[in-house]
């Protein structure tokens, strides 16, 4: 792995250091600095969260291409996306702020880059949030009916949406509290993690019900599926290749996101050059490995993989072939306590970026985001996260069903949002820093010589996934195809570029006349930045 070397004074305490860097940054210490390496590495890891993207996304693996485009997949991306990691490393390493991503972009290409670097990695955290609370109430929902017949017999998307909308309140008034509560979360996130992981393994190979089997090695990492409506199933050929199979890459590239958390939670986090950094790759290679063992015993398990493709791949028609209600219900448990956490870690992460880019004065009523309360928590950040994960998912309350099975369109739509907008985000100071060359001031960890090829290559795999999230999920969602309807549409499609034309008019219109990119609050109070009230177009 690239090692990096601690660089500040050892004379000077790490508290001293982190402060001294910041403000060598252009930033006083606002944010309470708590957060250890470790809690910095808990809260990446509890976004990935192996337990809620895994599960919550299977079915986009499935239904694109079976089970070994997942066996061969999760890893084969996951490789790319760790060389992502690395070089978010090497950048939060030389600067570690809470607006990182968007700082970086600014340090690198100036106010334009950072102003829409910004802006997507906000939408996409905003949609993460969105997507990982979404199928925590789903899994709730299910655990519940699990034990009532009437409970599950009387489903209705309103109900999930009602409790989608508790967790969302329940995981902004735990971040609302202190951070030294939430980084004991994430440290209790990261073990559970860890130990529920271990005991669905298991589960799924020693406690199926009687009279299951486990799959063949040929059935797992040989045998295809076409779930989608096109090219009429079939699973082999030129379009199964370069259109249906990439898609499955969404699952993988959907867990193993949020690790930018580690970024945004620099200014709190001890020691962070390091940390950080550490905190980015580990959290995504823990991940990786976890994951694949996961989900290999997912596949070992089915016990028929045409009932499964029939209820559209979904991880509940796998579990019900595999255990019985109870013994289900254990798992449906561990996995939604999981992405529980893993909300809560997300709205954390959100919130800060929200706290660090209103500093800057980029965001329409800056003074009121970026204010603290009392433990030093950007309430009002937190508040709009919660207000804007429910309005974005509102779509998931039309009832969708592709030949038969539900297929949940608005979830792929809100993932595809979030992915999309992370990794354009990660991509934009990626390309940057390789553009800087060996004129990049580098931190104390880096990637040496290594960046030459490793930015360009991080770059292409994200410019290619951003590609694949936005294509339709289904022929019936895809305009000129039969049975084609708006509400099976990727909306994705709309929403992204939607938003980039109205970024793109609000930069010409008025920002680009005085926005600067990061402000300076070492001589200025919190509250000085930019007005509430953007200043006319010059």
């Amino acid at each position: 792995m690239p090692e990096g070397h601690e660089t500040v004074d050892p004379h000077l305490d790490t508290q001293s250091a982190d402060e001294l860097h910041l403000a060598k940054l252009g930033y006083k210490q606002e944010l309470a600095r708590t957060w250890s390496g470790f809690s910095n590495f808990a809260i990446s890891f509890s976004i990935i969260s192996i337990l809620a993207g895994c599960l919550t996304t299977f079915y986009v693996g499935w239904n694109n291409g079976g089970p070994a485009a997942i066996a061969w997949g999760w890893p084969i991306v996951s490789v790319f996306i760790l060389i992502v990691g690395f070089c978010m490393a090497e950048l939060v390493s030389a600067y570690p702020t809470s607006g990182g991503i968007y700082w970086w972009a600014s340090k690198l290409g100036g106010p334009m880059a950072g102003f829409y670097t910004g802006w997507l990695n906000l939408i996409g955290l905003l949609a993460i949030d969105a997507s990982v609370a979404y199928g925590c109430a789903g899994f709730f929902d299910t655990f519940v009916g699990l034990f009532s017949d009437s409970w599950a017999a009387n489903y209705s998307l309103t109900r999930v949406f009602i409790e989608f909308a508790i967790i969302l309140v329940l995981a902004g008034l735990i971040n609302v509290f202190s951070s030294h509560l939430l980084a004991l979360i994430n440290n209790v996130s990261v073990w559970w993690h860890v130990a529920g992981a271990a005991i669905i393994v298991i589960m799924l190979w020693f406690f199926t019900a009687d009279g299951t089997s486990h799959a063949s090695v040929g059935d797992v990492f040989a045998s295809g599926v076409n779930n989608t409506g096109f090219f009429h199933g079939h699973t082999g050929g030129i379009g199964f290749l370069l259109y249906v199979l990439p898609m499955a890459g969404i699952l993988t590239q959907y867990t193993i996101t949020g690790y930018d958390a580690s970024v945004h939670l620099s200014e709190e986090t001890q020691g962070a050059a390091n940390s950080a950094a550490k905190g980015i790759w580990q959290s995504i290679l823990f991940s990786a490995i976890g994951g694949w063992i996961l989900l290999l015993s997912l596949l070992f398990a089915v016990q028929s993989k045409d009932d499964l493709t029939a209820g559209g791949g979904g991880i509940f028609v796998l579990l019900g072939q595999a255990f019985t209600p109870h013994t289900e219900a254990i798992i449906v448990f561990i996995s939604a306590c999981a992405q529980f956490f893993c909300t809560c870690a997300c709205m954390t992460s959100t919130s800060r970026m929200f706290f660090a880019f209103s500093r800057d004065g980029a965001v329409p009523g800056s003074r009121i985001w970026s204010k603290l309360n009392a433990h030093k928590v950007p309430v009002y950040g937190v508040i709009a996260s919660v207000v804007i994960a429910l309005v974005i998912t509102l779509p998931a309350l039309i009832k969708v069903d592709i030949n038969g099975a539900p297929s949940p369109i608005a979830f792929y739509a809100v993932v595809s949002i979030g992915v999309i907008g992370l990794y354009l985000a990660f991509a934009i100071p990626i390309f940057l820093r390789w553009k800087k060359g060996d004129a990049f001031e580098a931190g104390a960890w880096n990637l040496g010589g290594k960046y030459r090829w490793m930015c360009l290559v991080a770059v292409a795999e994200i410019v290619v996934m951003s590609i694949v999230g936005l294509l339709p999920t289904a022929s019936v969602g895809m305009p000129g195809m039969d049975g084609f309807s708006m509400k099976f549409v990727n909306y994705a499609i709309i929403v992204l570029p939607a938003a980039l034309i109205l970024l793109t008019v609000y930069w010409f219109a008025s920002v680009r006349h005085w926005f600067t990119g990061p402000i300076s609050n070492l001589d200025t109070p919190p509250s000085s930045a930019p007005d509430d009230l953007l200043p006319e177009p010059a």
